[in-house]
């Protein structure tokens, strides 16, 4: 006797394509919904690092690393990161130290202990953007200025304790900004020894570290 297997059941042509096409048009649509999840969440983290961007200074005592925060000063952050995108911290000293107030850097070198003050690099001034809710506490940054209050420009400092009469005094100093890691650095930038030393115009300036303390580099870092 001849024995023939069963033939597997096979699905009439036309039902096999509509199926093999639902099959296609379910995993069309599934792909679609994680790249548009994807798409949303790469968005939206692109959007929180825009708003407060990371810059590291480089300095002779070591690494400070800044958050921005773009959303309550955005004035002082795009001023801000147009000098460190064009380089114009490196090589600047911190030229005016005081314990338990504020170390202040952004506009001047030093050579044979002459100071230099880089004006002629020097972006307009910006509009002060004090009462904007952030205070002058300890290991913030802050626009530095003249009595001018919308005279900022490249100069900025960071304050070594809280220092609320800043925020509105003389018609306040803008705070951009906060030290995310590296305060141990400002505190021993603040420690240092301080004397009054010369420009290369002839004027005094106290408080300049006797050994330059210099920022050897200003730049984005990319979470």
């Amino acid at each position: 006797m001849q024995i023939v297997r069963d033939r597997p059941e096979t699905l009439p042509l036309q039902q096999f394509l509509d199926e093999d096409m639902n099959v296609r048009n379910l995993l069309h649509a599934s792909l679609t919904v994680a790249a548009a999840a994807l798409i949303s969440f790469a968005g939206a983290t692109a959007q929180a690092d825009d708003e407060k961007p990371i810059v590291v200074l480089e300095t002779s005592a070591g690494q400070i690393t800044v958050e921005l925060d773009k959303a309550k000063a955005p004035i002082s952050v795009a001023n801000f990161l147009k000098y460190v995108d064009k380089g114009f911290y490196d090589g600047v000293t911190f030229h005016r130290v005081i314990p338990g107030f504020m170390v202040q850097t952004g506009g001047m070198k030093e050579a044979n202990n002459v100071m230099t003050e880089k004006k002629e690099e020097a972006f307009p001034p910006i509009k002060n953007e004090s009462g904007n809710g952030l205070s002058n506490s300890r290991g913030t940054l802050a626009m530095a200025r003249t009595q001018d209050p919308n005279s900022a420009t490249s100069q900025f400092f960071i304050n070594h304790k809280d220092n609320p009469q800043l925020d509105n005094y003389g018609g306040g100093y803008a705070v951009f900004g906060k030290v995310i890691s590296g305060m141990d650095v400002v505190d021993s930038i603040a420690k240092v020894e301080t004397a009054t030393k010369s420009d290369s115009a002839g004027h005094n300036h106290e408080n300049v570290p006797v050994t330059p303390v210099i920022i050897k580099s200003a730049k984005r870092k990319t979470k």
